[in-house]
């Protein structure tokens, strides 16, 4: 079975469409799929509920699709950032489900390791709790909250095999492995393809079971949020 496909936008066709759940790897703006998520904006798919840690910046990364406004409703645990989304929140434009960051890590991990549901501490006694159900176990209030299965996933890692094994680079990881794992659709964007058999099978980070099409991007942007440089006097003292 071929996985490759010569573009983002092949890797797309016939797999996204209106209405749809769908999970978008990264933190932030490290280690998003750039070529996936400008080739799902200019599909024009919209009503799209996307589940990613946040949101990108204005005008990058899924800053894009809610400029667009293809997003009606964004899971995630963090809105920095990004002044178009909490522009469209608050004024009642975008739906938003706030999730605490490492719950919303172990929903996508539950779904691709096939668990419906989990119960966690964090939450209890906040929004996060309500409208879900309770249990005591040893003393301490717990709250259930369900896995997270995307209909289709967008990943970004650093390198693929053939077969859909991948590598990814340092804190480019992030979400990306739980993402991968959660959707029923995995398509994956990378910076190099090589042939199988390349990789040690120890250093395989994610295995190519969870990945169904793959898109080379050899050259990203890898767009910083915010850059802080600082200033050094060349004077020296008593000049």
């Amino acid at each position: 079975m071929n996985k490759i496909y010569p573009n983002a936008a092949k890797a797309l066709e016939g797999i996204v469409k209106d209405g749809q759940l769908l999970a978008v790897g990264g933190f932030g703006l490290c280690g998003i799929p750039e070529a996936l998520i400008d080739a799902l904006c200019a599909s024009g798919v919209k009503d799209l509920t996307v589940i990613s840690n946040n949101a990108g910046v204005d005008g990058f990364g899924l800053g894009k699709l809610l400029g667009t406004r293809q997003i009606s409703k964004m899971i995630s645990s963090y809105v920095g950032e990004n002044k178009e989304f909490e522009r469209q929140y608050l004024a009642g434009e975008l739906q938003l489900e706030f999730t605490p960051q490492g719950t919303l890590a172990e929903k996508l991990r539950a779904g691709g390791a096939g668990i419906p549901a989990f119960y966690v501490r964090t939450g209890v006694g906040t929004l996060v709790a309500e409208g879900k159900e309770t249990r005591e176990f040893d003393g301490h209030v717990y709250i259930m909250e369900r896995a997270l299965l995307p209909e289709v996933s967008l990943v970004k890692a650093w390198k693929a095999d053939k077969s859909g094994n991948l590598l990814f680079r340092r804190t480019a990881r992030n979400f990306n492995p739980a993402v991968a794992m959660a959707g029923k659709i995995t398509v994956v964007e990378v910076e190099e393809i090589v042939e199988v058999g390349t990789f040690d099978p120890d250093s395989v980070h994610l295995a190519g079971i969870y990945v169904h099409r793959i898109v080379l991007n050899a050259h990203p942007e890898k767009r910083i949020e915010q850059r802080t440089i600082t200033e050094t006097s060349t004077k020296k003292a008593g000049v």
